[in-house]
């Protein structure tokens, strides 16, 4: 169906979903990849939304741009390349290593799964004998001194334990101190030979033909059991991304932003948290020792019981067994349910207000402190700011301190990064990377107050400008934009379904998905003063590097320029071509 309108004129497929809260997630449609709507039949291998589809769609059978006048709008094709045989966690000294010669640097994962992996499930739990080889000398290049760097930064040398994965194509000095997997074939290939048959369960979120599909493709795998996430509220998702990974020496807890699919790990910017190794608790220590002050472990045994499912019960007591209290970030999770009473704070964004509450402080004139919301969904916002943005979700991300807010709401500046269809036409991948942005013309257009708010996606300080962010990352900044009262990782966009939304006169918070973040507070930190310094591109080599926070992309935000849209992945795009010399058509 042809229609047209303020972003120009486009074609509505009959199968997209006109439900608001489905409209833009990341949910898999759970049609046959082998129905035209998906394309055609080579399709993804792996449950993912129209967006991705649509993404691959264009990938496999690219449309060439014509009109070549307008060649030189788009900058040079970046080669891609191919992923690589290899195993383990990496963290990347360079970029330009020979890609027949690459192998890992750390390897720690012991991860296997199915080569063909959902695309929001990832909660990934998996056993190893050992931990394999955890600093080993590269044969390629790579001093001990290099080596020894790699591992220092995995162990300590990154304060708050923060990293971005590495994105091939951009200057091999800002992928230093990232890290990878790699190998991403999928996940069984991804392990080293002699781990892949360790126990491995898999938490998703799927149902009917997309759920056997997944129990298909692991069926030769006899050590992979699954756990489904019960989304009984309608159009939810399981979008949280987790790594619990148990060796004999401990545990540790991989918290990100990728999926567990290959073009996650290429060339986007994503964003990883990685805890310390949680060692082992001495037999007869009380259920409550190795808890942080934080209070970490207690959070995340509660996220996982919330899935009320005895597969994650042995997870439940493994962690009681470990000692968590070195860990510095507090847990910020949702899961699907209405809430009331004190559970209300339990979760999603009243869960983000009690944590300011009890452990931020106060700011000063803190009404000028603008807040920074940086996402790569966008849900149905309401009519005006009125309905949830401005209203109860800002209401959270202000509070600081016990103080009662005396200033208004709105005088508290809002900063939205989503990227423009020039960032994602310029980009490594061009068009296709808009797969990862499913933002519709059918949300956008009940929305156009939105875009007042929107701010460009630019990443000059870590190199990843053409890298598009699928990380999701919220904070507050003073106006100078040089210092940062707190900072937030997770899995949440920017939806009323990941966040939760106030019911019944306030009394009541429904959230309709599993998301899962990390908060970073000075508090935690040891520093006094109640915020971070910005940190500019890679952490400074100084002792008081724990003062200075690795933002990864540019500060202040620049605002949407008269001729700048909001990528929106259903409309087509051929006015221009991307860095590939391709056109836009989903359909």
């Amino acid at each position: 169906m042809l229609q047209e309108g303020a972003h120009g004129k486009w074609t509505v497929s009959s199968s997209d979903e006109s439900a608001d809260e489905n409209s833009d997630s990341e949910k898999p449609c759970t049609s046959s990849l082998s129905d035209a709507t998906c394309g055609k039949t080579s399709g993804p291998q792996y449950p993912c939304s129209e967006a991705r589809k649509a993404a691959h769609k264009r990938k496999s059978s690219p449309l060439k741009f014509t009109d070549k006048s307008l060649s030189t709008d788009a900058p040079p094709a970046v080669k891609q390349r191919p992923s690589q045989e290899g195993s383990g966690w990496c963290l990347s000294s360079s970029d330009e290593e020979p890609e027949d010669q690459q192998k890992p640097v750390h390897k720690e994962t012991v991860k296997e799964e199915k080569c063909d992996v959902h695309e929001e499930h990832p909660l990934n739990l998996c056993k190893d004998d050992k931990l394999s080889e955890n600093l080993k000398e590269e044969e390629y290049n790579v001093t001990p001194s290099e080596a020894q760097d790699t591992w220092d930064l995995v162990t300590g040398g990154n304060p708050f334990r923060f990293f971005l994965t590495k994105v091939s194509g951009i200057e091999q000095s800002y992928n230093s101190g990232a890290l990878h997997i790699k190998d991403v074939g999928w996940l069984v290939r991804q392990y080293p030979q002699e781990f892949r048959k360790k126990p491995l369960l898999i938490v998703h979120g799927e149902k009917r033909e997309s759920k056997a599909e997944l129990i298909a493709q692991a069926r030769p795998y006899e050590n992979i059991s699954f756990c489904q996430a019960k989304l009984d509220i309608a159009f939810g998702t399981h979008h949280t991304k987790m790594m619990l990974l148990l060796y004999e020496e401990g545990l540790r807890v991989v918290i990100h932003t990728s999926n567990l699919i290959a073009e996650d790990w290429h060339q986007k910017t994503q964003g990883i948290w990685l805890s310390p190794l949680y060692p082992r608790l001495s037999k007869g220590t009380s259920g409550s020792a190795g808890e942080s002050a934080t209070n970490f472990k207690s959070d995340l045994i509660s996220y996982l019981a919330a899935y009320n499912s005895p597969a994650l019960r042995e997870w439940i007591d493994l962690i009681q067994e470990h000692d968590l209290s070195e860990t510095r970030v507090y847990l910020l999770g949702s899961t699907p349910g209405r809430y009331q009473g004190n559970d209300k704070e339990k979760w999603g964004h009243l869960r983000l207000r009690k944590l300011l509450k009890e452990h931020a402080l106060p700011i000063p004139a803190q009404e000028s402190w603008p807040l920074v919301g940086q996402f790569s969904s966008i849900g149905s916002m309401g009519a005006d700011g009125s309905k949830w943005l401005c209203s109860e979700f800002q209401e959270s991300l202000v509070a600081a301190g016990s103080s009662v807010t005396t200033f208004r709401k709105c005088d508290v500046p809002i900063h939205l990064v989503y990227p423009t269809v020039n960032n994602v036409r310029q980009s490594l991948e061009g068009y296709p990377a808009g797969g990862s942005l499913p933002y519709s013309i059918q949300t956008a257009q009940k929305q156009l107050w939105l875009h007042s708010y929107f701010h460009k996606w630019s990443a000059d300080v870590t190199g990843r400008t053409h890298a598009i962010p699928h990380i999701k990352t919220y904070m507050r900044l003073s106006p100078d934009f040089q210092k940062i009262a707190w900072f937030l990782v997770t899995s949440a966009n920017l939806s009323k379904a990941a966040w939760g939304a106030l019911e019944k006169n306030g009394s009541q918070l429904m959230i309709r998905s599993y998301e899962l973040g990390v908060l970073f507070l000075p508090s935690a930190f040891g520093l006094d003063k109640g915020y971070f310094h910005v940190g500019r591109g890679k952490l400074p080599d100084r002792k008081d590097s724990a003062t200075y926070f690795p933002v990864p992309y540019d500060l202040p935000p620049e605002q949407y320029g008269s001729k700048d849209q909001p990528w929106i992945w259903n409309i087509p795009y051929t006015d221009a071509p991307d860095t590939h010399g391709n056109m836009w058509v989903p359909s």
